[in-house]
């Protein structure tokens, strides 16, 4: 098993050692990946429950809201 996992491991860190756009590509797709889950989040997706809780506590607002807005019947 472990001769396995450092055989794998090998393999991809030659690879990635012989590649000559290598190491650009992944700085532009960790560039992306951060833009899109740190920079996005905070301009575009405010913290809805915090700001609508009114004074209770997160959880309290969560039960309250899943409560109220549940399937008419049920």
């Amino acid at each position: 098993m472990i001769l396995t996992v450092t055989n794998i491991w090998r393999f991809y860190r030659d690879g990635f050692r012989a590649m000559t756009w290598g190491r650009v590509l992944w700085a532009i797709i960790l560039l992306k990946l951060f833009i899109m889950f740190v920079i996005l989040k905070l301009f575009f997706f405010p913290d809805f429950i915090r700001e609508s809780s009114g004074g209770l506590d997160e959880d309290d607002f969560v039960s309250r809201e899943l409560i109220e807005r549940r399937a008419p019947g049920n």
